[in-house]
Parts: structure tokens; C-alpha cells; sequence
């Protein structure tokens, strides 16, 4: 098939058959087609958009443009989740080794910080000799025996979307939900995953900021990872405050170590990640509801179980096998550390979360250009929740800098994210509403 005869009839707000996507996105991996021809293509569906069906062949074709991988040697039900990203989505890393505990495997494909959110490989690259790139059969031999094995995406799995992405990255081409769709599912569906769980976040620490536009994304994920037969359900949650009470490398490490300890009980964090976790039981099968879930993962959480699982994935990909016993001896501090003070008296009733994660990534704790090196250490914690009361010159959060002049700029700026007010403010749910299989 002509790639400019694809690449005109959707620019005419034509429906492309399976057969033409399929060519041109094989054509898009070995090299055939043109980064001109990529960019038109992608601005085309940007401004013509795409039906579910479209929707669906193309990420099929994304996921066969590499390996797929297959696990039926393991023996357990294959699951995973997918957050759209936000400040202080330190999720996965607990709710893996929480499954993982409840009989599920979870082989997980993540990625690095984008933007104002954080990467879940970068803050995993906080533990000393920790491994996001394993080889097939490491990462094969940790699901198998662990559980659970959080990794990055490998050359392998899915290259066309790794093309494309970059491609639209500079044509202005990110926001379109079908092109959005496919690349997040065709790398989800690479990794041989039976069933699929999304948190499409919305807010002011989100991509999407109201929850409309996040249901509509949720959708699309629901609808497009369902017909290329993968059993998804999402949760729209809100991302209008951090979600853990960290935000940074090694601090969301030491989070998630408290949480798997059992420190975090009743938080807005715990809620979400025993709600993903009754989602992605029920969905495999281990439960027969929902309730069932969350008190099988209140369990493995409350036992102990979680932790050692989590322990045993470090461990497996590389870190310290005394990791949870002594995590002190390989998380780095940072050297300068001061708190935010209250302006006034009154409730924390507003929060630019946005802001807070940006000043993570001006700190050091991200990446302002792909080749930038992170410091982990660096960040923000003890981050007090919306609706508290506080005292004139009571501290509101932490901030750890690599710098004095990069702490007083950073206390500052976390300062004037937060607004106070006399009258208490309601409470937001953290999940707003749910997208059903």
C-alpha cells in the first residue's frame, strides 16, 4: 500500500481499514516510511481522530511490530496497572508485591518521569544496583519466582510506538486520545498481560484536568484494551493534592517502605492502591468480588507477606538482599534539609500540583532534557494533606536539596503552591468513579 494514499484519505476524515494501518505501521518500524510521513500521519489523526475500531487495529499492529511475550509457563494469572501519571504515584511499587502476595504475577513495564510527574524506573534506580533493564530471561525467572518484577521497556517490545512517540513528541501531536491510547495499551499488550487495570488521573497534578476529560480517556483505554482481548477496567482519580505524602526518588522509596510496613494506614494513598488491588484480584479470578479483593490484600499487606515480596524483587533484578532490613545503608540523604512553614493560620485548602512536582525536576529530582542525570535524593516529604489545620509557622512539608540556594528557591516555591483559608474545605474523593470490563 502507497503511504501518502494512507496518509491522504485520513487527512480526509476517512476510516482506515485494519490491512492499511497494519502496512503502514509495519512501515513505520522497518524504516520504510519517512519521519515526514510519520508526522503527517500523526497530525492527521490528531485533527481527524479515529473510530474504536481504528483505535483497536492500531494498537494491535503497534504490539506486533516487536516481541510479545508469553507466560504460559508461570502458571498464575497475568496482571498488571497503568497510571496517566501524577505527583507522588508511588502506586505500583506497593501494589505489585501486594498482588504478588495473593498469588497474581505482574510483570510490569514502566517508565520514566515525564513532564512534572515521576518515573517509577527512576525512583527505583534509587536502590543501589537495582536493574530496570534485565535481560528476558531475568525478568522471566523474577515473575516466576518472585511474583513481581517492575522493569523498563525494552528495545523489543512494541518499537513502532518508540518511533512514533518520538515523532509526535516534536510535531505537537501528544494530546489525541487514539494516538495517547495505542501507545500506552500496544506496550501493556506486548508484555502478554491477560487483564489490565488503568488509574486515568485528572486534576491539577494530572495531564487531564477535569474528569470528564479523563472518563473519555478511560474509555477509549477500556474499550480498545477489551476488544484486543485483554479483561481492563480504570479508575478516574482525582490528583488535585500529591497522592503520597512524598514527592521525589528516594523519598517515594522510603514511602513506599513505610506503606508495606504498615505506617500509611487511612491515607488517601491506601485507599487507591487497595482499591487497584481488590480491582486486579477480581479481575484474575482469585476473588469473587471486589470486598473479597481488598481484604485478601489488607491481608498479604498486614502479614508481612507484601514486604517480603518486595524485598525478593529487589533482590532478584540486582539490589541489596538486605534491602528492607537495612534500607538506611543504601538510600542516599540529601545534604540540606528545611521545612515550609504556614504562611498563616488556617486550613491547607488548595494545592498547585503541578507546581510541586516541577519543583521536584528544578531540585534535580527530574529531567528538564532526556539526557539530564537525576539526583535522587532530592525532593519533597512530610507533605501534610488538603483540609489541614494549621498553625501560623507550623511546617506543611519538607524539602530535601542538593544546595542551599536550590532549598531556599524550592521552600519558596512550595510555599506559594498551597492556599490557606479560615473555612475548612470539603473533602474530595480520591476515586471518582469507575469504567466496568
Amino acid at each position: 500500500m502507497i503511504p501518502q494514499e494512507i496518509i491522504r484519505r485520513k487527512r480526509d476524515g476517512q476510516a482506515l481499514t485494519a490491512d492499511e494501518i497494519s502496512a503502514f505501521i509495519s512501515g513505520l518500524s522497518n524504516g520504510s516510511i519517512s519521519e515526514g510521513q510519520a508526522a503527517a500521519f500523526a497530525m492527521a489523526v490528531f485533527f481527524r481522530g479515529m473510530s474504536r475500531d481504528e483505535t483497536v487495529a492500531l494498537t494491535l499492529a503497534m504490539r506486533d511490530s516487536g516481541d510479545v511475550l508469553s507466560w504460559a509457563d508461570i502458571g498464575k494469572p497475568i496482571a498488571d496497572k497503568h497510571s496517566t501519571g501524577g505527583v507522588g504515584d508511588n502506586v505500583s511499587l506497593m501494589l505489585a508485591p501486594i498482588v504478588a502476595a495473593c498469588g497474581l504475577a505482574v510483570p510490569m513495564i514502566s517508565g520514566r518521569g515525564l513532564g512534572h510527574t515521576g518515573g517509577t524506573l527512576d525512583k527505583l534506580e534509587a536502590v543501589t544496583g537495582y536493574n530496570v533493564i534485565p535481560d528476558e530471561t531475568l525478568f522471566r525467572r523474577t515473575v516466576k519466582d518472585v511474583g513481581c518484577a517492575i522493569i523498563g521497556q525494552t528495545g523489543d517490545l512494541a518499537p513502532a510506538d518508540k518511533r512514533l512517540y518520538a515523532i509526535r513528541d516534536v510535531t505537537a501531536t501528544v494530546d489525541s486520545i487514539p494516538l495517547i491510547t495505542a501507545s500506552i495499551l500496544s506496550k501493556k499488550l506486548a508484555a502478554g498481560l491477560e487483564t489490565l487495570v488503568l488509574d486515568v488521573k485528572f486534576g491539577s497534578g494530572a495531564f487531564m484536568l477535569s474528569a470528564d476529560e479523563s472518563e473519555l480517556l478511560a474509555r477509549a483505554l477500556v474499550y480498545v484494551a477489551n476488544g484486543a482481548g485483554v479483561k481492563t477496567s480504570a479508575l478516574i482519580t482525582d490528583m488535585n493534592e500529591p497522592l503520597a505524602d512524598a514527592a521525589g526518588n528516594t523519598l517515594e522509596i522510603v514511602h513506599c517502605l513505610d506503606f508495606l510496613n504498615g505506617k500509611k494506614a487511612g491515607t488517601r494513598i491506601e485507599t487507591l492502591v487497595l482499591a487497584f488491588a481488590a480491582e486486579m484480584l477480581a479481575q484474575s479470578g482469585a476473588v469473587s468480588s471486589l470486598s473479597e479483593g481488598e481484604a485478601m490484600a489488607r491481608k498479604a499487606l498486614a502479614s508481612g507477606a507484601a514486604m517480603e515480596r518486595f524485598g525478593q524483587m529487589i533482590s532478584a533484578l540486582g539490589g541489596p538482599t538486605d534491602f528492607i532490613e537495612k534500607p538506611g545503608q543504601y538510600l542516599k540523604s540529601a545534604p540540606h534539609i528545611a521545612p515550609v512553614l504556614a504562611t498563616e493560620t488556617g486550613f491547607l485548602s488548595s494545592c498547585q500540583t503541578r507546581d510541586l512536582g516541577m519543583v521536584v525536576v528544578a531540585l534535580g529530582g527530574g529531567r528538564r532534557h532526556p539526557s539530564d542525570v537525576i539526583d535522587h535524593r532530592v525532593g519533597i516529604s512530610d507533605i501534610l494533606p488538603l483540609g489541614t489545620r494549621v498553625e501560623k509557622g507550623q511546617p506543611i512539608a519538607m524539602v530535601h536539596a542538593a544546595t542551599q540556594e536550590s532549598l531556599t528557591k524550592a521552600i519558596q516555591d512550595v510555599s506559594d503552591a498551597y492556599g490557606l483559608s479560615q473555612d475548612a474545605p470539603g473533602e474530595q474523593p480520591i476515586i471518582v468513579s469507575r469504567i466496568g470490563a
